[in-house]
Protein backbone atom coordinates (compact mmCIF):
# COMPACT_ATOMS: atom_id res chain seq x y z
CA UNK A 1 0.00 0.00 0.00
CA UNK A 2 1.07 3.77 -0.97
CA UNK A 3 0.57 6.31 1.57
CA UNK A 4 1.58 9.58 0.85
CA UNK A 5 2.05 12.47 3.16
CA UNK A 6 1.23 16.17 1.67
CA UNK A 7 4.45 18.25 1.93
CA UNK A 8 3.48 22.17 2.44
CA UNK A 9 4.90 24.40 4.67
CA UNK A 10 2.83 23.29 7.87
CA UNK A 11 4.74 21.46 10.97
CA UNK A 12 4.00 18.32 12.49
CA UNK A 13 4.79 15.85 9.59
CA UNK A 14 7.78 14.20 11.78
CA UNK A 15 5.17 13.47 14.58
CA UNK A 16 2.86 11.48 11.66
CA UNK A 17 5.43 9.70 10.13
CA UNK A 18 6.86 8.14 13.41
CA UNK A 19 3.25 7.41 14.27
CA UNK A 20 2.66 5.48 11.21
CA UNK A 21 6.05 3.91 11.70
CA UNK A 22 4.76 2.88 15.28
CA UNK A 23 1.84 0.59 13.56
CA UNK A 24 4.22 -0.52 11.05
CA UNK A 25 3.40 1.84 8.13
CA UNK A 26 5.79 3.51 5.83
CA UNK A 27 5.14 6.72 3.83
CA UNK A 28 6.36 8.98 1.90
CA UNK A 29 6.08 13.32 2.23
CA UNK A 30 5.92 15.12 -0.92
CA UNK A 31 4.37 17.85 -2.96
CA UNK A 32 5.12 15.95 -6.55
CA UNK A 33 1.67 16.09 -7.80
CA UNK A 34 2.18 12.29 -9.95
CA UNK A 35 3.00 11.04 -6.03
CA UNK A 36 0.14 12.20 -4.44
CA UNK A 37 -2.24 11.25 -7.17
CA UNK A 38 -0.80 7.35 -7.33
CA UNK A 39 -0.88 6.94 -3.64
CA UNK A 40 -3.86 4.71 -2.33
CA UNK A 41 -4.17 6.69 0.91
CA UNK A 42 -3.15 10.25 1.05
CA UNK A 43 -2.65 12.47 4.95
CA UNK A 44 -3.23 16.72 4.64
CA UNK A 45 -1.65 17.20 7.76
CA UNK A 46 -0.37 20.47 9.53
CA UNK A 47 0.50 22.99 11.95
CA UNK A 48 0.33 26.36 11.31
CA UNK A 49 -1.80 29.84 10.02
CA UNK A 50 -3.94 28.96 7.15
CA UNK A 51 -3.84 32.27 4.89
CA UNK A 52 0.13 31.20 4.50
CA UNK A 53 -0.69 27.35 4.09
CA UNK A 54 -3.09 28.16 1.67
CA UNK A 55 -0.96 30.68 -0.29
CA UNK A 56 1.48 27.82 -0.18
CA UNK A 57 -1.16 24.83 -1.97
CA UNK A 58 -2.12 27.78 -4.79
CA UNK A 59 1.23 28.39 -5.55
CA UNK A 60 2.09 24.45 -6.18
CA UNK A 61 -1.46 23.88 -7.66
CA UNK A 62 -2.25 21.81 -4.44
CA UNK A 63 -5.01 23.33 -4.10
CA UNK A 64 -6.83 21.91 -7.15
CA UNK A 65 -4.93 18.76 -7.06
CA UNK A 66 -6.28 17.48 -3.27
CA UNK A 67 -10.10 19.11 -3.99
CA UNK A 68 -10.13 16.44 -7.11
CA UNK A 69 -8.51 13.29 -5.43
CA UNK A 70 -10.39 10.59 -5.46
CA UNK A 71 -8.79 7.98 -3.10
CA UNK A 72 -9.29 8.05 1.20
CA UNK A 73 -7.66 11.64 2.29
CA UNK A 74 -7.34 12.57 5.73
CA UNK A 75 -6.81 16.06 7.13
CA UNK A 76 -4.85 16.48 10.70
CA UNK A 77 -5.33 19.50 12.61
CA UNK A 78 -5.01 22.73 10.31
CA UNK A 79 -5.11 20.00 7.30
CA UNK A 80 -8.84 19.31 8.34
CA UNK A 81 -9.47 23.26 8.94
CA UNK A 82 -7.96 24.06 5.06
CA UNK A 83 -10.58 21.34 3.68
CA UNK A 84 -13.36 23.47 5.17
CA UNK A 85 -14.64 26.25 2.99
CA UNK A 86 -13.44 29.29 5.13
CA UNK A 87 -11.43 30.73 8.06
CA UNK A 88 -11.67 33.58 10.02
CA UNK A 89 -7.65 33.08 10.74
CA UNK A 90 -6.43 35.91 8.40
CA UNK A 91 -10.13 35.92 6.70
CA UNK A 92 -9.13 32.85 4.36
CA UNK A 93 -11.24 31.05 1.57
CA UNK A 94 -10.28 27.59 1.67
CA UNK A 95 -10.68 24.04 -0.32
CA UNK A 96 -14.27 23.79 0.51
CA UNK A 97 -14.41 20.13 0.66
CA UNK A 98 -16.87 20.49 3.88
CA UNK A 99 -19.36 22.70 3.62
CA UNK A 100 -18.37 24.20 7.29
CA UNK A 101 -16.42 27.54 8.57
CA UNK A 102 -13.85 27.94 10.78
CA UNK A 103 -14.14 30.37 13.58
CA UNK A 104 -11.64 31.44 16.22
CA UNK A 105 -12.37 30.58 19.83
CA UNK A 106 -14.67 33.16 22.13
CA UNK A 107 -13.53 32.60 25.83
CA UNK A 108 -13.65 36.17 27.01
CA UNK A 109 -15.28 35.44 30.36
CA UNK A 110 -15.28 31.95 30.63
CA UNK A 111 -11.79 31.88 32.40
CA UNK A 112 -10.55 29.10 29.59
CA UNK A 113 -7.33 29.60 27.49
CA UNK A 114 -7.22 29.61 23.63
CA UNK A 115 -5.91 27.71 22.44
CA UNK A 116 -7.20 24.64 23.94
CA UNK A 117 -4.44 22.31 24.55
CA UNK A 118 -4.49 18.72 26.00
CA UNK A 119 -6.68 16.16 26.08
CA UNK A 120 -10.36 16.55 25.59
CA UNK A 121 -12.77 13.35 24.50
CA UNK A 122 -15.06 13.12 21.08
CA UNK A 123 -18.17 11.77 21.36
CA UNK A 124 -21.27 11.63 19.15
CA UNK A 125 -18.99 9.51 17.10
CA UNK A 126 -20.78 8.35 12.92
CA UNK A 127 -18.19 6.76 10.63
CA UNK A 128 -15.53 3.75 10.13
CA UNK A 129 -13.16 5.69 10.69
CA UNK A 130 -14.18 5.71 14.70
CA UNK A 131 -14.67 1.62 14.35
CA UNK A 132 -13.85 -0.07 17.78
CA UNK A 133 -13.15 3.56 19.16
CA UNK A 134 -15.70 4.23 22.47
CA UNK A 135 -17.62 7.10 22.54
CA UNK A 136 -16.19 10.08 25.18
CA UNK A 137 -12.80 8.56 23.94
CA UNK A 138 -9.82 10.63 24.70
CA UNK A 139 -7.67 12.59 22.15
CA UNK A 140 -4.93 15.31 22.25
CA UNK A 141 -5.89 18.87 20.86
CA UNK A 142 -3.87 22.21 20.45
CA UNK A 143 -6.27 24.94 18.33
CA UNK A 144 -7.28 28.41 18.73
CA UNK A 145 -9.92 27.61 15.46
CA UNK A 146 -12.94 25.47 15.52
CA UNK A 147 -15.31 24.05 12.35
CA UNK A 148 -19.03 24.80 13.39
CA UNK A 149 -20.86 21.49 13.68
CA UNK A 150 -22.60 20.96 10.41
CA UNK A 151 -24.13 17.95 7.56
CA UNK A 152 -20.57 16.84 7.68
CA UNK A 153 -19.63 16.41 11.36
CA UNK A 154 -18.70 12.90 12.34
CA UNK A 155 -17.24 13.46 15.85
CA UNK A 156 -18.00 16.71 18.28
CA UNK A 157 -16.01 17.81 20.91
CA UNK A 158 -17.23 20.04 23.48
CA UNK A 159 -14.59 23.40 24.38
CA UNK A 160 -16.62 26.60 25.01
CA UNK A 161 -19.44 25.27 22.75
CA UNK A 162 -19.41 21.83 21.26
CA UNK A 163 -17.37 21.66 17.15
CA UNK A 164 -16.90 19.56 14.90
CA UNK A 165 -13.67 16.94 16.07
CA UNK A 166 -14.16 14.82 12.67
CA UNK A 167 -15.85 15.53 9.19
CA UNK A 168 -16.27 13.58 6.71
CA UNK A 169 -17.32 13.90 2.68
CA UNK A 170 -17.35 11.22 0.28
CA UNK A 171 -13.42 10.02 0.29
CA UNK A 172 -12.23 12.93 2.33
CA UNK A 173 -12.24 12.55 6.24
CA UNK A 174 -10.81 15.21 8.47
CA UNK A 175 -9.80 15.42 12.38
CA UNK A 176 -9.18 18.06 14.26
CA UNK A 177 -6.81 16.52 17.44
CA UNK A 178 -3.51 15.22 16.34
CA UNK A 179 -4.36 10.93 16.28
CA UNK A 180 -0.32 10.88 16.30
CA UNK A 181 0.03 12.37 19.97
CA UNK A 182 -3.35 10.67 21.22
CA UNK A 183 -1.86 7.33 22.19
CA UNK A 184 -3.55 4.31 21.22
CA UNK A 185 -6.96 5.97 20.26
CA UNK A 186 -5.12 7.95 17.93
CA UNK A 187 -3.33 5.06 16.68
CA UNK A 188 -6.44 2.96 16.45
CA UNK A 189 -7.77 5.98 14.04
CA UNK A 190 -4.97 5.61 11.96
CA UNK A 191 -5.03 2.12 11.59
CA UNK A 192 -8.77 2.65 10.40
CA UNK A 193 -8.46 5.17 8.35
CA UNK A 194 -5.41 2.84 6.32
CA UNK A 195 -8.05 -0.01 6.13
CA UNK A 196 -10.84 2.36 4.76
Amino acid sequence: MALTIIKYNAGNIQSVLYALERIGVSAIVTDDHEEIQKADKVIFPGVGEASTAMNYLKKRKLDLLIKNLKQPVLGICLGMQLMCKYSEENDTECLGIFDEDVRRFKAEGLGLKVPQIGWNNIYDLKSDLFKNIDDKSYCYFVHGYYAALGKHTIGTTNYIQPYSSALHSNNFYGVQFHPEKSATVGENILRNFIAL
